[in-house]
């Protein structure tokens, strides 16, 4: 049976495994599910449709799975869901989705969430994700794999930001931010390529040569942005050093279809 303080409210209804821990003053409603291992922290309120996965650990005094703050929205039931091992700190908010998209605000995996983080309707934050203190995540924000957003950062809705992308302190994010790339400043400007975080994951520098020279062809050649896609497009392939290993190709390859991919599904312009 899960440890539930008896100062807390459970709804008979709700799922819980038996592993999972409910602290003092915390609220649990009917449509809830949460998995192995998770424990709830003291004066939560878990409410909403809402699936919540293994080992994660939610602070206290946080607001997860409330209805979206879309004045559009009526009755209709979405969801909130969220993976695994996931740390989310002290007066977190996340709400459901909306059916502008799929009905469902998505969370993925071994994300590292830090206090006062806001998730929107229709967000769909990846794995390994680092959100700063008071990062702000309007609806339909779509946040790739790695990412990391920094404190006091606000993301404006519809937002994309790629996979190994890193925003800095106080980012006023209006447009997308291409995979890999470091973007900082007011107004918002690609700095670098993410190396520090690349090399941390065990990027090679074979591997991180084709996307220093994206970030290149991008954000420094000065060439209008169909130009540079085909110069990008170019580094695939054929016409690198016959020596190196059938795997890292295949990695090289994946990192330039992943840049051409966020490209050709941007909708808000890139950030330059």
């Amino acid at each position: 049976m899960a440890q539930i303080h008896p100062t807390a409210l459970v709804d008979p209804a709700a799922e819980l495994h038996e592993s999972v821990t409910v602290g003092p003053y915390s609220i649990v409603g009917p449509q809830v599910k949460i998995g192995a291992g998770t424990t709830i922290g003291p004066h939560c309120v878990i409410e909403g449709r809402t699936t919540i996965g293994r080992d994660n650990r939610i602070f206290q005094f946080s607001s997860i799975g409330a209805l979206p703050q879309d004045m559009s929205h009526g009755s209709e039931i979405t969801e909130l869901v969220i993976g695994d091992r996931n740390t989310i700190r002290e007066f977190c908010t996340f709400n459901t989705g909306t059916f502008k998209e799929e009905g469902v605000t998505r969370v993925g995996s071994d994300n590292w969430i830090m206090a006062y983080v806001h998730l929107a309707h229709d967000v769909r934050l990846g794995d390994h994700c680092v959100l700063a203190n008071n990062a702000t995540l309007a609806g339909h924000v779509h946040v790739g794999d790695w990412a990391t957003i920094g404190g006091l950062s606000g993301v404006h809705q519809f937002v994309h930001i790629g996979a190994h992308a890193m925003i800095g302190f106080q980012g006023h994010v209006a447009q997308d931010v291409a995979p890999y790339m470091t973007v900082d400043g007011n107004p918002l400007s690609v700095r670098a390529v993410n190396l520090t975080g690349l090399r941390r994951r065990g990027f090679s520098n074979e591997r991180l040569h084709p996307i220093r020279e994206m970030h290149k062809l991008l954000f420094r050649s000065g060439m209008p942005l169909e130009q540079a896609v085909e110069a990008i497009s170019a580094l695939r392939g054929p016409g690198r050093d016959a020596a190196q290993q059938a795997e890292i190709d295949a990695q090289i390859d994946a990192d330039i279809t992943l840049m051409l991919d966020f490209i050709a599904q941007a909708k808000r312009g890139l950030v330059r």
